[in-house]
């Protein structure tokens, strides 16, 4: 498993790309991703292109960065989901909550 971050040219956004099993065992990793990136973005990707599981300590992970960014203001998208990581953020009702592309 592994967590890489990168920010934009412009400094604004953060990408967090998941590579692997994004579990419980991601926690502190996918958590120092955000929490040391500069106050001044604006916005966060999660890109799960490369995830090849997402358990129910995953989405709570993605609920703290949601808080993280600001609650209901923040701007947090979740891109590139296989169908099977689509399926488990439809029925948890994540599309209310983020921008799932």
């Amino acid at each position: 498993m592994s967590i890489l971050s990168s920010g934009s040219p412009d400094g604004k956004e953060l990408t967090i790309r998941i590579k692997g099993r994004f579990d419980f065992s991601t926690h502190q990793d996918f958590r120092s991703a955000y929490e040391s990136a500069p106050a001044t973005l604006d916005s966060f990707v999660v890109d799960l292109r490369e995830a090849t599981y997402l358990d129910s300590s995953a989405l709570g992970m993605l609920l703290l960065l949601r808080d993280h960014a600001g609650g209901d203001s923040g701007r947090v998208r979740i891109v590139n989901c296989n169908s099977d990581v689509k399926k488990i953020l439809a029925i948890s009702n994540f599309e209310q909550l983020f921008t799932i592309q």
